[in-house]
């Protein structure tokens, strides 16, 4: 079977298992207190033109995302979100299983707007019986989102602007921001995302490394006592050098941002078979993540070759699914499926 269904099927990029190998039988402090940690972080602050940010390895997006929600956050406070937001749809309830509820406003392309977290706040703030319900302070978003769309630097100055004005922390997910910042028509920055954020986070298991994510801290209120919180919530690994020194490889000679580049361009040869064929999609982008909507007779042939990720039944003939291209992905294997997908037809 040939696998399309994410983007964590595979271990690592060489240049990382090398690095892991090279590195393997040094002794250095545990932790991240690591030279390799000091190494990467360096690399990230430059990259984000920000000598200021505090720059911490976690070893995956969910603790990575429930650990800054709890810096963030009193008990009585929430994490505001699109319905699809990963915290909300994909993370069983971690966010809310250590003290904090998430509050979900409707999205069709997977992104929040500036106008709905107005409109949530002011709605909490007018009521009369507002200490009664969770109190909206951080507003969580994702780009690329849980649909592969992207916000354009328009909107995400426009979220930073109304959390400013209303007292919300802004965080972004960035399981796979590689993707996003290397797409088609992307004009956000990683030092705009710096400077639009509170604090976001780079990841590494979706793009390139065998875990591990980069949270990214620009708001000193943040930064207290964060070591505290990755060690509570589960998020601090002993050998926390394995994280630096797959960061270090990452981020050397713009390594993250080629690989996660060259899945998108394999991305859009599918696309292009896909729009060949005649099939419509849930949403569109051009990030890693395609959804189109394939009749039941060519998923049902595609299957006995392809694995790909079932989302959402359309109708009775009809299904959408996640088609996912990696930094790993083989050319030979992006072929062969535009080869199958152009040989349907839409009936």
């Amino acid at each position: 079977m040939i696998y399309f269904n994410n983007d964590y099927s595979e271990g690592c990029h060489e240049a990382v298992l090398e690095a892991l190998t090279r590195t393997n039988l040094e002794q250095t402090p545990g932790y991240g207190e690591d030279e390799y940690c000091a190494k990467a972080a360096a690399k990230i602050r430059a990259l984000c033109q920000r000598e200021d940010a505090a720059v911490h390895f976690l070893v995956g997006g969910t603790q990575a995302n429930l650990t800054v929600i709890a810096a963030a956050l009193r008990p009585h406070q929430g994490a505001l979100c699109a319905a699809t937001g990963h915290i909300n749809a994909h993370e069983t309830g971690a966010v809310e299983a250590t003290g904090h509820k998430v509050l979900t406003v409707p999205s069709d392309d997977g992104k929040i707007t500036a106008a709905q977290v107005a409109q949530v706040v002011k709605a909490h703030r007018e009521d009369a019986s507002f200490e009664h319900t969770v109190q909206p302070k951080l507003v969580y978003i994702s780009n690329p989102t849980e649909l592969g769309t992207l916000y354009t630097r328009g909107e995400l100055e426009a979220l930073w602007e109304t959390c400013q004005k209303l007292g919300l922390y802004l965080f972004l997910d960035g399981a796979r921001l590689g993707y996003g910042l290397t797409a088609e028509g992307n004009d956000v920055t990683l030092p705009d995302i710096a400077r639009l954020c509170d604090v976001f986070y780079i990841g590494g298991t979706k793009v390139g490394a065998l875990f591990g994510e980069a949270v990214v801290i620009l708001n000193p209120a943040l930064k207290e006592d964060f070591r505290y919180l990755i060690k509570q919530r589960g998020g601090m690994l002993a050998k926390g050098r394995l994280l630096g020194v797959q960061f270090d490889a990452l981020m050397s000679d713009n390594l993250y941002f080629d690989i996660a580049a060259r899945a998108n361009v394999l991305a859009d040869r599918i696309r292009a078979a896909i729009d060949e064929a005649g099939y419509p999609y849930l949403v569109e982008n051009k990030t890693n993540q395609i959804f189109p909507i394939l009749p039941d007779r060519v998923l049902n042939a595609l299957k006995k070759t392809y694995v790909f990720n079932d989302m959402d039944r359309v109708d009775d003939g009809h299904q959408v699914v996640r088609i996912c291209t990696s930094w790993a992905t083989k050319e030979e294997n992006v072929e062969r499926l535009c080869r199958d997908l152009r040989e349907t037809t839409v009936v």
